[in-house]
């Protein structure tokens, strides 16, 4: 039975994209069969998977206004033990598009229970705002993993995250639960980045990952080659941290 993580923050730059490509990537590598499901209109998991996001045939919208089925959306083998379903700025109409619509918070779950039992974990890029498209990841969701960055303001916006997550809970999926908390853009350098980690610990009871993503430039190039950074650069600072941190999702769920 798959495990299904939505990765999540409203705030944009935090490395939740980078998180989503690197861990579902790391995930394959270590033998796990996954499901990466894109469902951020700007499609940057998808490009940074190494799919032209716009030369598709069907993406994640065509799935959400019925035009198809998730079969038929799902680019197979785009690395060894790797599926994606990818998405591109078609996506961003799907909003509108599901005005009126019954039951619109559970189309993506109602597609991905025909397929999540071929898959250990599914991983579900969400887009940096408390949107629809967000709320149907975590409809369809076990877990959410918030990637927080490592600086000034990481604490703000975050219990309006949590609060999302707990009202998604009582009225919607009864099961979601928080999956933790990952440091990204972490820099050794600066006492900031290591306050900050501190008051996030001491303010938030919630599950804090060990592993801690850097600050690290390979890991901000490797989406412009279209790969993930554990084969743009498998023995950078970023490559080591998200083999880690996908051990560690891994044992979690042992």
């Amino acid at each position: 039975m798959g495990r299904i993580i939505a990765i999540a923050n409203q705030k944009g730059g935090v490395g939740k994209t980078t998180t989503s490509i690197n861990l579902s990537a790391c995930l394959s590598t270590l033998g796990k069969k996954v499901l990466a499901i894109d469902m951020d209109p700007q499609g940057n998991m998808t490009s940074g998977l190494g799919i032209d996001k716009d030369n598709l045939d069907y993406t994640v919208y065509d799935l959400i206004i019925g035009e198809t089925d998730i079969e038929s959306v799902i680019c197979k083998d785009v690395l060894e033990n790797l599926d994606v379903i990818p998405a591109n700025i078609d996506l961003s109409a799907a909003e509108i598009e599901l005005i009126g619509i019954e039951n619109k918070e559970y189309i993506i779950r109602d597609e991905v229970e025909k397929m999540k039992d071929r898959y250990d974990f599914l991983i579900i890029d969400c887009p940096p705002s408390l949107s629809m498209l967000t709320i149907n990841a975590m409809t369809t969701a076990d877990t959410v993993l918030v990637p927080i960055q490592c600086e000034y303001y990481a604490l703000e916006g975050l219990s309006q995250l949590i609060h999302t997550i707990e009202l998604v809970k009582e009225r919607l999926n009864s099961k979601l639960e928080m999956e933790g908390v990952v440091f990204t853009m972490y820099d050794a350098r600066t006492n900031l980045s290591l306050q900050v980690v501190e008051n996030v610990k001491e303010n938030l009871n919630k599950t804090v990952y060990k592993t801690i993503i850097p600050r690290n430039i390979r890991l901000a190039e490797a989406p412009s080659h279209g790969m993930p950074i554990n084969l743009y650069d498998p023995k950078s600072a970023g490559a080591e941290s998200y083999m880690l941190l996908a051990e560690e999702v891994i044992n979690k769920g042992d």
